[in-house]
């Protein structure tokens, strides 16, 4: 790393620091990454995360300090659709283990050495009895004793003590108004306590680098119905598709975004958070909206949704021959079968240059961060086609592109072939954005 390049990312990150303060983060993490060599450089992320007006939750799992518990003790546990069969025999020997954890989790957080990123840090750690829960009860013939599921989550409760600036740890146990306890699945319980909060991220932490595909390659993005769609698909399998689920339902229920994230590696919770890139999976919110690639059957909804700015003089006009003809270098955002959002890029290999043209929201569905969506989508295709820059003509929305880090620029700058055909009369100012 040079001299400056901690400036230049500290500078960078200013955006998301800004984004996520006083927003709400539920982090979800399995046992496994507890009792990791890494784990002392998540509580350190955390801490920082903290000291940036982060309102934190922590919902983690016990499943590798359970079974050393049980194995200590040399009882044998069965399992059944990815559970833990709990007998009233285990059940003391379960609560043992998760309060151990949690004691070790509150100790992790209230280090602060001289020497420490933590020094200073004086985090408040809060827990409590935030989660009912009811017995699994008989599946298939099994019975799962005392594993149990969410009935629900005191949402106000771990709200008020987030207002006080706690970060709150939920541990994977519930109680039912009987007064029994229950082991709970950790990713049900982070997914339940994220869409209880309405929280803005649900951070999942795995083995691998996020959710991958067939190949093994990282699949970057998924839209809650494409993830759904995968699974039904049986396409993820195992411990990965419980993650999965719990990231949909998430979604579902009103939480945003959902990342799926390597527990192994150094720094991954701050690079998905603070880059623009980020580090592992993303799945994205309402399953009824997704933004994609156009399709000759959008032509219709396109038309539709441009012909008001052409005729107000924003947009240049475009027939629908030229749109058919052009279809493949459109984006739309379609939200329950209707197109709501486009955008197409106009590539200048030559130059290493992309024009975004043909920018267009529906007016009812403005200041709901849909514009940005469409805007980030072309950014990532102009990258892939090794668009080093990307320009925009406009005639009456210079601030919007500014405020998403467009420069102005000169007429002159234009690739040629755009040169040759632009229109005086319009007058319209040049922006661009490196990439």
């Amino acid at each position: 790393m040079e001299s400056t390049d901690w400036l230049h990312g500290f500078r960078h990150s200013s955006p998301y620091i800004n984004a996520h303060r006083g927003r709400t983060v539920v982090l979800t993490l399995p046992g496994d990454a507890i009792a990791d060599d890494n784990f002392i450089n998540i509580v350190h992320d955390i801490a920082l995360l903290g000291s940036l007006g982060v309102r934190l939750v922590v919902a983690f799992g016990a499943r590798p300090q359970i079974q050393a518990r049980l194995d200590e003790a040399g009882v044998t546990s069965a399992f059944a659709r990815g559970l833990r069969i709990t007998t009233e025999a285990d059940l003391p020997r379960v609560m043992e283990a998760i309060g151990g954890l949690r004691a070790y989790l509150e100790s992790q957080l209230s280090m602060g050495l001289v020497n420490s990123p933590m020094h200073n840090a004086r985090i408040r750690v809060s827990s409590g009895n935030y989660v009912t829960a009811r017995p699994a009860g008989v599946l298939d013939g099994t019975d799962f004793g005392y594993t149990g599921r969410v009935r629900r989550i005191d949402a106000s409760g771990i709200e008020k003590l987030l207002d006080l600036g706690h970060i709150v740890l939920v541990p994977p146990l519930g109680y039912s108004p009987t007064g029994d306890t229950f082991n709970l699945s950790y990713e049900d319980v982070g997914s339940q306590v994220a869409a209880a909060l309405q929280a803005e991220k649900l951070m999942i932490f795995i083995d691998d680098p996020g959710l991958l595909d067939e190949e093994g390659n990282l699949i970057r993005e998924l839209t809650a119905r494409q993830a759904s769609e995968r699974l039904a698909e049986g396409a993820v399998t195992g411990h990965d598709a419980a993650l999965l689920k719990a990231a949909c339902d998430a979604c579902v229920k009103g939480v945003r975004r959902a990342h799926i994230i390597s527990y192994l590696e150094d720094g991954a919770l701050l690079e998905e958070l603070f880059t623009r890139d980020g580090a592992g999976t993303l799945v994205s919110g309402d399953n009824y909206e997704q933004i994609r690639p156009a399709r000759v059957e959008d032509i219709g909804g396109i038309l539709g949704l441009i012909q008001p700015l052409e005729e107000q003089g924003i947009l240049v006009r475009r027939s629908r021959e030229m749109i058919e003809t052009e279809i493949d270098r459109f984006v739309v955002a379609e939200r329950d079968g209707t197109i709501v959002g486009c955008a197409a890029l106009y590539h200048y290999p030559d130059e290493q240059a992309g024009e975004l043209s043909c920018f267009a929201v529906d007016p009812s569905y403005r200041r709901a961060g849909r514009g940005d969506e469409i805007l980030s989508m072309i950014e990532r295709l102009a990258r892939a086609q090794g668009i080093a820059r990307l320009f925009v003509l406009t005639t009456q929305t210079e601030h919007w592109f500014r405020e998403r880090g467009f420069q102005p620029s000169t007429v002159d700058s234009l690739p040629g072939p755009k040169l040759a055909t632009y229109n005086t009369r319009r007058n319209s100012k040049v922006f661009v954005k490196p990439l």
